[in-house]
Formats: C-alpha cells, structure tokens, sequence
C-alpha cells in the first residue's frame, strides 16, 4: 500500500494543475473573417440549421466527408447552411488552393491552432462537427466524419 501513496499524490497533483475547460455556452458566437475576406458571424444565421465543420487539409476523413457535407447542405439550402473551419496552420493561398481541388458549396474561414474560436471547445479529433439549431443551441456534435444522412436524421429530415 505504501508504494501507490506515491502515485497517488502524483496524479492529485497532476489533476490539480490541469486547467479546467470553460463549457461551451448553449448559445456559442462565431465571428471571424472568411478565405475570400468577407466577415461570418453565425448569429445572422438563425432561423436556419448551421453546420459548424471543423477539418484540415492532411485529414484524410475529412476529405472524404466534405463532398457529403457540400451536397447535403445544397439540397436542404431553405433549412441548412455550412461553415468549414480550417483547423490548419498552413498559409490561406495553401488552403485556398486546397479547395479549388476540393469544392465545396459552404464558406471556408481558416482557424489556427494558437489562436482557437473563443465559443467553441477545441477540437480533440478532425473532423470534428457542430450542429447548430435554427435557436443558435448547439443542437449536437460529431467527432469523427458526419455523413448527410447522420445530419437528416440529427435534423429530422
């Protein structure tokens, strides 16, 4: 039993160093300036349900979803729009020219890793998505890809 005293101070100590993660607010802002330099801010979204779609360029599952999420958000555009979250610290013309390979029907705005979006928790895993009520309450997130049917049925559609 002596042995684990050890350790067990060891882990209340690394426990209480560890900061504590503010919870996302039911209602989280978003504002922030676009790839093409237009400003976004997802409150002139309500009334409408926004996919908040974060992902990088050398993320393999994230490729593959956008085509999915693009299409998605294409038929249902009375209900739903799109925001892609570059989670990337490449240069914006790298990301940019990214997309010209891999279109996309939403507006793309670039995330650092140093400088995170205030509201939203940091992701854990790419990609990582967001649904927003037409309420602005996060309605549910995915970790890991989302497909257009996962979000239908999420939406109830």
């Amino acid at each position: 039993m002596k042995m684990y005293r050890p350790l067990a101070l060891l882990a209340l100590a690394l426990a209480a160093a560890t900061p504590a993660l503010a919870a996302m607010p039911e209602r989280p802002a978003l504002k922030l300036a676009l790839l093409d330099g237009k400003p976004y801010d997802l409150a002139a979204e309500r009334g409408h349900w926004v996919i908040v779609n974060f992902w990088a360029t050398w993320c393999v599952p994230c490729i593959a979803e956008m085509p999915d999420i693009s299409r998605f958000v294409s038929a249902h555009k009375d209900k739903v729009r799109a925001i892609g979250l570059a989670y990337d610290d490449s240069e914006p013309a790298d990301i940019k020219a990214f997309l010209a390979k891999h279109p996309v029907s939403y507006p793309v705005a670039q995330v650092t890793l140093d400088k995170p979006v205030p509201d939203f928790d940091q992701p854990r895993g790419l990609p990582t998505t967001y649904l927003i009520a037409p309420d602005g309450k996060v309605a549910k997130r995915f970790v890991g890809p989302v497909t257009g049917k996962a979000l239908g049925e999420a939406i109830g559609l």
